[in-house]
Formats: structure tokens, C-alpha cells, sequence
């Protein structure tokens, strides 16, 4: 009988609706604390899978796997989610995505709910501040993405090779006053790793270094492009792609054309727009291939977790 069971037959043995079953399946609020007893003994007594109703209200999937991305407007997150998903559904998985918004707060609450229904494995974009104990229970069935621990599988960039391969580019050109706008070192891939990455550069081929760090947004890269404009300026390192379009609109604006700009992303949006800037891939389309094929092989028992490091190329 457990596999035909549905929702409306659990309904129907507790005497509550549908959409009563459905809050406790969901663990949400509005249900007394003895239907819901009721609800759950019901559940119990015909080996009814909270997971399976879950997927049946999601289309009669037997397997589930969930995306936890930090923001849903990611250029570069969008790219390796584009990638994972035909792998999972190649495989007979659906996914379902959510979004953490930097908040380790968040990504707990999420990974609990997951966790209630079953869902057979994630995919998480890492970030800083996310604790090993808030992953622990997962580690068999998690990856990371673009962040790395200890015991977990990740996927994670060459932020270093990265840079580096963007200012090799410049310097061979002939470019020796290289500007950088990045990303605070809370984070450490995006903000640290590729910030200290052009400094080392700087340092060996003795440059000076003239840097602002105010973050990840495309305004942030606008406004603050102007404080590392110096007047013997003649490149522009961006961290990211979105930082790159919001200094590049204010060097138009400005009618600035003496400035290479270069960036790690190579995102769809920049070469349509701007493909006169010189961009290095860090792997983001191959990253979400390997981590949905890392999660599958996981969950499937073939494979311990891994640590997986994407090469940057030059675009």
C-alpha cells in the first residue's frame, strides 16, 4: 500500500484535509498539536514516506535533489545551474532551488527542511560563514560549490590562476599601471584569494598598486570605479563580470577610452555587451556539470566526496 498511497488517502484515514496533511508534511504552522499527532500515527501505521508526498505535490518524482544558490540574479551561479540541470534530469532527478541570501541563518533553516522531506541530496554555492556542524549531517550527500571543506565533496574555481592569467595577459601587452576593484576579504574566493592573487602579481613585476574593494554588485563597481583611476592608469582588473559592466558604463559615461578593462566571469551578458573587455573564464558552466555528477555518483554510492578544482582559461 505505501506505494500507492497519496495524500488524499492520509487525509481521508486522519479526517483532515488535504492541505492539513500538506502543513504537516511542510512542518508549517496552523495545525494543533493533536491533529497533528494524528496526522503523523496515521503516517506511521501504513509506512507512509513524508518524502514521497513531498514529490508527489512536486510531480510524482521519486528522486529529488535541491539547489541552494545565494542569489537568484548570480550571473555566474546561473551558469553552472544551467549546466546542472539536464545532468540531474538526465538522471531521473528533479530539482527544486532556493535561495540563501548570504545567510548561514537561511541555509540551516534550508538544509532542515530538506532534511524533513527526504530530499535526496543538495548542491550548495558556498559561501563564508557557513559552518561545518550546519553541514554535517549531509556530508554524504552534499556538494559544495566555489568553496571547500574539510570532508565535504566541492567544486571549486583557481580564483589565484585566475587573476593571474588576466594580468599576465595585460603585462604582456604592455600595461604597467593596473588598477583592481574587488570584493571585500570576508569573502575569501571572490574577495580575498583574488584580490591577494593581483597584489602578488604586483609585487613581483614591481607595479604599483592602487585597489578599492566595495563589493559585488554591478552600482558598487559604478560608484566606486572612479577611485582607482588614476591619471597614468591604463588597465582595470575587475573580480567579477558585474563589477566590469558597472565600471564600464561610468568609463562611458565619462567617455574614458584609454582603459583596458578584464574581469573573471566571460558570463553570456559581458561578451554580448562589452567583448572588447578581456575576460578569463574560471570554469562556471563545467563546475555545475561536475557537481551534479559528483552529487549523483554520491548519492548513488559510487563515489566518496571530492575536492575538485575548475582550471581558469583565458576567453
Amino acid at each position: 500500500m505505501q506505494n500507492r498511497l497519496t495524500i488524499k488517502d492520509i487525509a481521508r484515514l486522519s479526517g483532515v484535509g488535504k492541505s492539513t496533511v500538506s502543513r504537516v508534511l511542510n512542518n508549517e504552522s496552523g495545525v494543533s498539536e493533536r491533529t497533528r499527532e494524528r496526522v503523523e500515527a496515521v503516517m506511521q501505521q501504513h509506512g507512509f514516506s513524508p518524502s514521497r508526498s513531498a514529490r508527489a505535490m512536486r510531480g510524482q518524482s521519486d528522486k529529488v535533489v535541491a539547489i541552494i544558490v545565494t542569489r537568484l540574479d548570480s550571473l555566474s551561479e546561473n551558469l553552472a545551474v544551467q549546466t546542472m540541470l539536464p545532468v540531474f534530469y538526465e538522471q531521473g532527478y528533479d530539482p527544486i532551488m532556493i535561495e540563501s541570501q548570504f545567510s548561514p541563518a537561511m541555509v540551516e533553516e534550508h538544509l532542515g527542511m530538506l532534511q524533513r522531506r527526504n530530499i535526496d541530496g543538495v548542491v550548495l554555492f558556498g559561501f563564508t560563514g557557513i559552518r561545518a556542524e550546519i553541514l554535517a549531517r549531509w556530508q554524504p550527500s552534499l556538494v559544495l560549490l566555489a568553496r571547500e571543506a574539510k570532508g565535504f565533496a566541492s567544486v571549486c574555481y583557481d580564483d589565484e590562476g585566475a587573476i593571474q592569467t588576466l594580468m599576465q595577459r595585460l603585462y604582456d601587452r604592455g600595461h604597467r599601471h593596473i588598477s583592481y576593484l574587488g570584493v571585500p576579504h570576508h569573502d575569501v574566493t571572490t574577495g580575498q584569494r583574488r584580490h591577494q592573487a593581483w597584489l602578488t602579481f604586483c609585487k613581483q613585476h614591481e607595479l604599483a598598486t592602487v585597489s578599492a574593494l566595495p563589493g559585488l554588485t554591478m552600482k558598487q563597481g559604478y560608484e566606486h570605479v572612479a577611485q582607482v583611476l588614476m591619471p597614468e592608469t591604463t588597465a582595470l582588473v575587475c573580480a567579477t563580470d558585474t563589477l566590469a559592466l558597472g565600471a564600464s558604463k561610468y568609463l562611458q559615461e565619462q567617455r574614458i577610452e584609454s582603459v583596458q578593462l578584464a574581469s573573471v566571469g566571460n558570463t553570456p551578458l559581458i561578451k554580448f555587451l562589452h567583448p572588447e573587455i578581456v575576460t578569463v573564464d574560471p570554469g562556471y558552466a563545467e563546475a555545475g556539470r561536475r557537481a551534479a555528477s559528483q552529487l549523483i555518483e554520491q548519492i548513488n554510492g559510487r563515489s566518496e566526496p571530492q575536492q575538485i578544482v575548475i582550471p581558469a582559461t583565458l576567453s
